[in-house]
């Protein structure tokens, strides 16, 4: 059974293709190393005992992807995560986001189009909501306005992907991650940024190894309890997990819908000031931090109902915010060595 994961080197996508050959499917990884490294094929290695192939192509060219489907004419299903996913940088470079993140997903499609059938699970994310009027958020809450480039691109990628779904032999699901943090347990493999991060965590983990001189808090005047912004943040092994499980779902054909949609978080919300404190405890370190003006693109709050993923795909997050930051933590430190 061979699965094609574009951007499966980065840090969702290498997590997700460690859980696809512990279940024994044959991975064929896309990626063009612009957030990562093939260095990540030997982690990969260390952890499952089986390398997956790898293709070193940028979706962006159309040839490639048609040469990539005539060279893997046996590919089952598509795990798409190849695209730019930084709020900030989103809102300073628009056109990097459309080109990579709606240009790429159109590239696909339509190679997956011309196949008999076809199963594709969409990468998306939680702030195709935009500042959700009520918490905890649901699939059916109204998709608002995106804050964002990169927000807009996910909403224009679903919509794209419900359009070809209509009128194709392709079966859909779009997962909306909350904010996935952490490190595979073995430290193999896990969060590594090129350049400043945008996230937090990887920025606190920088910051207390002394990469970073110090993290700065954006937003200390939003309204919530402790005035800075709150998300609910997932363990990536957990997140990758649900991958699988929403992968077998289309193959073995249970899917009620053409595209389904799925929430994936923990149904915690935490401000930045708890997951810094957290971190703190799980690590012993003390950061050094300074609240600074918010950040553009920024919603107050957003944490996930997970009813449906609990109940339909058969998932549950099964680690704590302290389980996440430790192996982040543990990450960090092997990778400074």
């Amino acid at each position: 059974m061979k699965i094609l994961v574009t951007g499966g080197l980065g840090f969702i996508g290498s997590h997700t293709v460690v859980e696809l050959q512990n279940e024994g499917f044959e991975v064929v990884v896309v990626d063009n190393l612009s957030n990562s490294s093939e260095q990540v094929v030997d982690g990969i290695f260390s952890i499952t005992a089986k390398k997956p192939l790898f293709e070193k192509i940028d979706l962006r060219d159309k040839k490639s992807v048609q040469e990539l489907f005539q060279k893997y004419n046996d590919i089952l299903g598509v795990i798409h995560f190849a695209a730019s996913k930084a709020v900030g940088e989103s809102v300073e470079n628009p056109l990097l986001y459309y080109e990579n993140n709606v240009t790429t997903l159109v590239y696909l499609l339509q190679e997956l189009q011309k196949l008999p059938k076809a199963h594709f699970i969409f990468s998306s994310s939680c702030t195709v909501y935009g500042q959700a009027e009520k918490m905890p958020i649901t699939e059916n809450a109204s998709v608002q306005k995106a804050m964002s480039p990169y927000g807009n691109t996910k909403q224009i990628g679903e919509e794209i992907i419900e359009d070809v779904t209509k009128v194709s032999e392709i079966d859909a699901i779009l997962l909306r991650y909350f904010n996935p943090i952490g490190a595979h347990p073995s430290a193999a493999i896990g969060e590594l940024p090129i350049g400043v991060p945008q996230n937090l965590v990887p920025y606190i983990t920088q910051t207390a190894i002394g990469l970073r001189e110090q993290l700065s808090v954006y937003g200390a005047d939003y309204p919530t309890p402790d005035g800075t912004a709150i998300r609910d943040y997932i363990h990536v092994v957990d997140l990758a997990k649900a991958h699988v499980l929403a992968l077998k779902r289309l193959l073995q054909h249970k899917n009620e819908d053409k595209v389904e949609v799925f929430n994936l978080g923990t149904g915690t919300g935490s401000s930045v000031l708890e997951v810094i404190t957290a971190f703190e405890k799980v690590s012993g370190e003390k950061l050094n931090y300074k609240l600074v003006d918010r950040r553009d693109g920024d919603v107050v709050a957003a944490y996930a109902n997970t009813d449906k993923a609990n109940s339909v795909l058969g998932w549950n997050a099964k680690h704590s915010l302290e389980d996440a930051l430790q192996s982040a933590w543990k990450w960090e430190q092997k990778i400074r060595k």
